[in-house]
């Protein structure tokens, strides 16, 4: 993916201010800075739920800006959000099956008629569905209600639809907020594994810098809508620049 000259303003204010950024298949990128820099405006740019006013976004070669975000998933990006959203009073299973109905192959017809080619297909989906929930160990709660798993499972939960969609690139947006250190370390341990599994690349905003030094192999600052500054985990630490932001005061 390439991203270059992005910027949105919402009321004369910019948010995002000429924002660039290369990602090459199978990396695994962080995007951080403090509260109110424009990270989540960056994800939601890329997904399709703001349109930018200028720049442009490209992937695998073609121009996705301002596609709205079923035609961004449809080619192979998906995403988790900084708030939870799962469908609450569906199950478990039924959260990702619902995924898996973007590339369902009985026509319409099928699924009105009931005839058995509809059946067929969502045995299948289920099948694929509860490989999804055991990869993510929520195998023993498919039945259970979203909203009645704890936070960290919920968390897992989201993930894995997203992963339904058979996505290339997977943006993860804050997925450590409200874990528990042990949590933590295991959703590290998480991110690792469903990359190598799934060839995936995968671009993070998070906070907790455990994980974000801990996981990801080049980082991306962000402050009042720019990057400040790109690097290694290593790089970005020793960041002068980007202590002064983090610290708010200039660092000698």
């Amino acid at each position: 993916m390439t991203i270059e000259r992005l910027h949105k303003s919402f009321g004369g204010l910019s948010a995002v201010l000429d924002f660039n950024a290369h990602l090459e298949e199978h990396d695994l990128i962080g995007l951080i800075g403090p509260n109110g820099a424009g990270k989540t405006t960056v994800f939601n740019l890329i997904t399709g739920v703001y349109k930018p006013d200028e720049g442009a976004i490209k992937f695998k070669g073609q121009d996705i800006t301002g596609l709205p975000p079923y035609d961004i998933c449809s080619r192979g990006i998906a995403r988790t959000f900084q708030n939870i959203r799962l469908f609450n009073d569906l199950t478990v299973l039924d959260n990702v099956r619902i995924a898996l109905h973007k590339d369902v192959r009985y026509p319409l017809l099928s699924a009105i008629m009931r005839v058995p080619g509809f059946f067929k297909g969502e045995a299948e989906m289920e099948k694929k569905a509860d490989q999804y929930l055991q990869i993510f160990n929520l195998e023993d709660k498919r039945n259970e209600i979203a909203s009645s798993l704890p936070y960290g499972e919920q968390r897992r939960l989201e993930i894995a639809r997203a992963l339904a969609t058979n996505p290339k690139l997977l943006i993860l947006d804050e997925p450590a907020a409200g874990m528990n250190p042990q949590e933590t370390v295991e959703l590290m341990e998480m991110i690792r594994s469903i990359r190598e599994q799934f060839d995936l690349t995968i671009l993070l905003i998070e906070h907790d810098m455990s994980l974000v030094m801990g996981v990801c192999e080049r980082i991306y600052v962000l402050d009042y809508g720019q990057i400040i500054a790109e690097g290694t985990p290593e790089e970005i630490r020793n960041n002068k620049r980007v202590i002064e932001a983090y610290l708010g005061e200039e660092v000698s």
